[in-house]
């Protein structure tokens, strides 16, 4: 019997990117702190500084390696979820950060295959039966297309979560027993 798929992001998802960022953003730029707060947005066009672009706000060398994790449940939970689904790690990435980021799923999540790791920035390409994101523009075509979603909320997708119906998680504690009863009434309803 084929295992249900479960596709998770890394970044703001397993551990914390944007807070880190915003630790050498008001490093780099005093004049112009940001808190976590002020990312209101998923991009970056709204930064205060007019020198912090994408590229330097995200493009920090090392960074992805020195995210902390999400909470201190989310590595267990991993753990449970890859016991029992086909879980895949599905993560956005620059060809500078792959490395980086496989790096630091080895360090924290060693379980995960290098097969489970997959680097898309457009996931609703990908089949999966359920995704755990933070990202609208994830969530939201995959919830469209008929497929599962639960959202990790943030304060970029706080708009998103008023105007669609989208199960949240803001901590990882008893995620796979979420993620069994999301599934299990979806199998119901087939």
């Amino acid at each position: 019997m084929k295992k249900p798929i479960i596709a998770v992001d890394m970044d703001d998802t397993i551990c914390h990117l944007v807070k880190r960022a915003i630790y050498y953003n008001n490093i780099n730029f005093p004049t112009h702190p940001l808190q976590y707060e002020d990312m209101v947005h998923w991009d970056t066009r709204h930064l205060r500084h007019p020198d912090c672009t994408h590229e330097v706000f995200y493009g920090r060398p090392g960074l992805f390696e020195e995210l902390e994790l999400y909470d201190e449940y989310v590595v267990e939970e991993l753990r449970k979820l890859n016991e029992v689904y086909d879980l895949i790690i599905v993560t956005a990435a620059e060809p500078s950060t792959v490395m980086e980021k496989w790096n630091w799923l080895q360090m924290h999540v060693p379980f995960i295959t290098i097969e489970q790791f997959i680097t898309c920035k457009r996931k609703q390409l990908l089949t999966f039966d359920l995704l755990i994101d933070d990202g609208p523009h994830n969530l939201i075509p995959a919830l469209e297309s008929g497929r599962k979603v639960i959202c990790i909320p943030h304060p970029w997708n706080r708009q998103q979560l008023e105007q669609y119906d989208i199960p949240q998680m803001s901590s990882w504690k008893n995620a796979k027993a979420i993620i069994d009863k999301i599934l299990q009434r979806a199998a119901v309803r087939s």
